[in-house]
């Protein structure tokens, strides 16, 4: 994948600053000898013949020694500056002048015509460079309100040193991974090639040393990713878009769960996998199943449902399989998009999907007669009684569940404390990105949960720092233009992502100086245009395209049909389960799936 520039190494350049930053105090580059007390395991980031350069060992205090004089300024974030406009506007007047100039001797009529004209071409250039800046103005006024400003680094790279060598600090790696300094020096290590359509899930095993990745094509690879090399590609047994794997804790690695867009939870058995061709189903959603939720130091795990059923699987019984609730809002099924396990407290997972309501339960306190069995219910206070439909693609508990965070369809972040009453307010909202074409994911980054990470459908990738709300990072992580899942390192600082490009991608801190948001600012504009667009003009619920492919459909089954060609009730079977209602009306149903279709 190309970015816009080149690091001095060779890698994608993204020398970009942070807005108001003010990145940790740089040091020597003893940090770069450092192993994860977890793992023996080194970082050895081998970059792709490519172009990317030659293959080197993640140095974490080298990083922040390159670059030390451009490392501790800070620059603001104006979103009115319009040179580019300005300098536009001034070619255009100049252009007028040269025109009056080449007027020859004799066209006296025509000069004063001109002249005439002349003031009120400045007065509409001056109406319109108005108009431009506050619109500008409303942009910045927009994205401004809700932060504050950057808080002083808590992680110091000498301190940290020297607490190492005096044996003091055991844990140098993992606190590295929540320094400002390395989000902001994140740039493209290397891409996993093996699928062949887009990626819609990647996540790293216990002890990190393995990402599975999970593709449209319906298989699962899993990595080593260290050296770029896939340990077992295998069909996953779905008949659909397979939209996340996971490895199972405490297993061995041997066990992934599987789910996809035919509602199948499917189990594989990855020491049987070169002998075995068949994956197990272990539970059956009545619509696409989007996400899995583990839970910590337990092969027990959860799996959510468009049919509204969250059901609990433990392998370790004999009937693995049990129904925990049906979500519902008042008498309508409310289909799920995304489920998380409270790594606290792990008999409490929250759930979102097609409406505006964050919904957290409690399994040894669910009552479907009181209050449908939900314990909290959260939601942003201008989306309570919304004329659009919300739904939510996406939330996760931080590393300790005190936090929970929510990302929109076509609507901002929020983060929520997990511990408020019903009904309580966000306390933090993350703009910038777009949230639209695809269910998207959003995650914590660090081990703390310092950061928050999202895709965009612009194709880049946005780090906020949580406290401040502010964007200290910004990359292109997708060529074809959406981002979909990211799944940040258990111990290291590493980070995989992927979208609908057909490789997983590995990103690290090994740029040279930290990030300046080249081209930030157009890209926001950009994406509250488009965004501010479709509520004003909302979209057919049946596109063109998807107008003309419902008719191709059609139209090669009548023809099977008169040939009486074998295998169409199988695949008229695969559409109706697709496309089962989750409970909810069919135009409200259409109307979700247009405003949030899956990749």
């Amino acid at each position: 994948m190309s970015d816009k520039g080149s690091s001095t190494n060779g890698g994608p350049d993204l020398r970009n600053r942070s807005l108001r930053s003010s990145p940790e105090e740089p040091s020597g580059a003893e940090a770069g000898r450092e192993t994860s007390s977890h793992s023996e395991m080194s970082l050895r980031l081998t970059r792709d013949g490519g172009g990317t350069g030659d293959s080197g060992v993640l140095s974490l205090a080298g990083a922040e020694s390159q670059g030390t004089d451009t490392g501790n300024s800070s620059d603001d974030f104006d979103f009115g500056n319009m040179e580019d406009s300005d300098h536009f506007h001034e070619n255009e007047e100049n252009l007028i002048y040269c025109f009056l100039d080449e007027e020859g001797p004799g066209e006296e009529e025509e000069e004063e015509e001109a002249a005439a004209e002349q003031p009120q071409v400045q007065c509409n250039e001056a109406t319109h460079c108005q108009y431009l800046s506050d619109k500008d103005q409303a942009l910045e006024n927009w994205m401004s309100s809700e932060t504050s400003a950057l808080p002083r680094p808590r992680w110091q790279v000498l301190t940290a040193l020297r607490e190492r060598q005096l044996g003091s600090s055991a844990r140098f790696v993992y606190e590295a991974c929540g320094a400002r300094v390395f989000v902001q020096r994140f740039q493209l290590q290397y891409e996993l090639k093996g699928h062949s359509r887009c990626v819609n899930s990647v996540h790293f095993n216990q002890c990190g040393t393995w990402l599975a990745s999970s593709s449209d094509d319906r298989r699962v690879i899993v990595w080593d990713w260290m050296r770029q090399q896939p340990v077992l590609d295998f069909a996953s047994g779905h008949r659909n878009n397979v939209f996340q794997a996971k490895f199972l804790p405490n297993c061995g690695d041997p066990t992934l769960a599987m789910c996809a867009r035919d509602g199948q939870i499917r189990v594989a058995e990855l020491s049987a996998i070169p002998h075995c061709r068949n994956t197990k189903c272990v539970a059956q959603h009545r619509g696409a199943s989007h996400k899995l939720a583990l839970e910590p130091d337990s092969p027990k795990f959860l799996t959510s449902g468009e049919d509204a059923v969250v059901f609990a699987i433990d392998l370790r019984q004999c009937q693995p399989v049990s129904r925990v609730v049906v979500t519902k809002d008042k008498e309508n099924k409310v289909g799920l998009y995304t489920i998380h396990v409270n790594p606290a407290n792990t008999y409490q997972f929250a759930v979102g999907g097609r409406d505006q309501y964050v919904r957290i339960y409690d399994q040894r306190k669910i009552d479907e007669n009181e209050n449908n069995g939900v314990l909290k219910k959260f939601c942003p206070h201008h989306l309570v009684n919304c004329d659009s439909k919300a739904s939510i693609t996406c939330l996760v508990y931080s590393h300790d569940g005190t936090e929970l965070l929510a990302s929109y369809n076509d609507d901002d972040i929020y983060l929520f404390n997990s511990s408020d009453c019903d009904g309580a307010q966000y306390v933090k909202r993350y703009k910038g990105h777009r949230n639209n074409a695809t269910i998207k994911g959003v995650n914590f980054y660090g081990p703390k949960s310092e950061f928050v990470v999202s895709g965009s459908d612009c194709g880049h990738i946005f780090f906020w720092e949580k406290s401040s709300c502010q964007i200290i990072q910004f990359m292109e992580g997708d060529k074809e233009g959406t981002v979909n899942c990211l799944e940040p390192h258990p111990y290291l600082p590493v980070m995989a992502t992927g979208g609908l490009d057909h490789e997983a991608k590995i990103w690290a801190p090994t740029a040279t100086t930290t990030t300046e948001l080249l081209g930030l600012k157009q890209v926001i504009k950009n994406n509250k245009e488009e965004r501010d667009e479709d509520r004003l003009h909302p979209v057919n619920l049946f596109p063109s395209h998807l107008h003309c492919f419902l008719m191709h459909y059609l139209t090669q089954r009548r023809h099977r049909q008169h040939q009486g060609a074998p295998g169409v009730g199988v695949m008229d079977a695969d559409l109706d389960e697709s496309s089962s209602a989750s409970g909810a009306s069919e135009g409200e149903e259409s109307q979700d799936r247009v405003e949030c279709l899956p990749s």
